[in-house]
């Protein structure tokens, strides 16, 4: 059956309401709250929904590795008897130091010597000597005085602006930002601009600059979904022009983007534009947790009133690999060169095969399907030949703006690259998804 639907009924000022949904067309978004469903059927008919993703092949989430995180990885593909060998492009790792030496031995010295938990909360006996220095070293690495630790990169943002903002203020978001920032601001005003608009950007700022207690614009350094950077000089600019802080999340810059790593704000030379800087140890450098580095007051505040950092267990001793990771940043530059390499080789293949990668400038390369019925198709095709990518659609992005997602490593190999080309090649003469 090439259709399935459903049709969910319910009381309505004393009619039966039917509500129609194609599960070819639909995404996770039309299951957040099904109007008039309570919450059992609700999640039943999103396991329905699952089920014909899977019975089609294109479940292509939550699929089980075998091996470490790296250029190749052993999956247990759904419904298979035994793994599969796939170039892995949908990994974080972007320098390879997860897997890194001296990384893993650090984490190893810190288990050692302090064990696999820190007990408790910062304020009441869970802040270890290695909170501390993490907490310095990675204030340092973008030239600031102090940081907070959060145990995921995600908390960092929706902790840290939900303690910042409230009904007084307001957050002007680039309507690109990641999903914990849309979340750090709910209890907030919230105004969007354009991707990367700074006319609108501009405009919003004027109209807020005599209604709002404190003003933030708030940015990606590198945008996920696209991979394409923030025109962050003209927006410090500009923020600063009209008195409002600027914040910039830059998870997928750091390590990546800068001559030095220290990412886009480096790129433009912005360490003193930048009110802000949010990130995450789960990237580049291969660990867990999230991190907010901005003034001593500012800080100080977090400390104590960003209830998320307040009352949660502190993260656990092997964060002491990323002290030896962000030291790896400086000492081991050839991994960037690397990195910069691949991107530069897969993405020019891409385009010489007439795929759409956007505005791409980064590790993260999107090829711009459209359709979402097309872009799982692709993805359980690519899956098939062993290639492991990641098909987004909405409410990630639009609609008509589906897309294979992928991310590179610097420890791919020119084979494994050319794999996934060959692989992409294969299965447009089938879709006929490029221009």
């Amino acid at each position: 059956m090439s259709q399935l639907l459903i049709f969910l009924g319910h009381i309505l000022e004393g009619n039966i309401i039917f509500m129609k949904i194609d599960f070819e067309k639909a995404s996770f978004k039309d299951f957040e709250n099904i109007d008039g469903q309570d919450l059992n059927t609700t999640a039943y008919k999103f396991v329905e929904y699952l089920n014909f993703l899977k019975t089609n092949g294109h479940l292509n989430y939550r699929i089980e590795s075998l091996t470490p995180v790296g250029p190749e990885m052993n999956l247990m593909l759904p419904g298979d008897s035994s793994p599969t060998w796939s170039v892995c492009l949908v990994s974080n790792d972007y320098l390879g130091f997860s897997q890194h030496p001296k990384v893993k031995a650090a984490v190893v010295r810190g288990t050692e010597m302090f064990g696999t938990g820190s007990g408790a909360s910062p304020a009441i006996g869970g802040h270890f000597i290695y909170h501390q220095q993490l907490e310095k070293k990675i204030a340092a690495f973008y030239k600031k005085r102090e940081a907070i630790l959060y145990t995921t990169g995600y908390t960092a943002n929706s902790a840290t602006l939900q303690c910042l903002l409230h009904k007084q203020d307001i957050a002007i978001l680039d309507m690109a930002v990641h999903a914990s920032v849309y979340e750090g601001c709910i209890t907030t005003n919230v105004k969007t601009f354009l991707h990367n608009n700074v006319e609108q950007l501009e405009q919003i700022l004027k109209n807020a600059q005599n209604t709002y207690r404190t003003k933030m614009v708030i940015i990606d350094g590198v945008y996920s979904q696209d991979g394409d950077l923030a025109h962050l000089g003209q927006i410090a600019d500009i923020t600063h022009k009209y008195g409002a802080l600027l914040v910039v999340d830059d998870a997928h810059g750091i390590g990546v983007i800068g001559d030095t790593g220290r990412g886009v704000i480096e790129l433009f030379n912005a360490f003193d534009k930048v009110d802000i800087i949010t990130g995450t140890f789960s990237k580049a450098l291969g660990n867990i947790g999230g991190y907010v580095v901005a003034e001593p007051h500012l800080i100080t505040y977090l400390k104590f009133q960003s209830k998320q950092h307040l009352f949660s267990t502190t993260a656990t001793p092997a964060i002491m690999g990323i002290l030896k990771a962000i030291d790896l940043v400086d000492e081991e530059p050839q991994w960037r060169t690397k990195l910069w390499e691949n991107i530069n080789y897969l993405k020019s293949g891409l385009v010489t095969l007439g795929f759409d990668v956007g505005t791409s400038a980064s590790a993260v390369i999107p090829v711009k399907v459209g359709d979402i019925p097309k872009t799982l198709e692709a993805g359980r095709l690519l899956l098939r030949a062993g290639v492991y990518t990641n098909p987004i659609m909405y409410p990630a992005v639009s609609k008509k703006n589906a897309r294979i997602r992928m991310n590179v490593m610097a420890t791919h190999t020119t084979v494994h690259l050319d794999k996934a080309l060959n692989a992409f090649a294969d299965i447009d003469s089938q879709l006929h998804i490029s221009k």
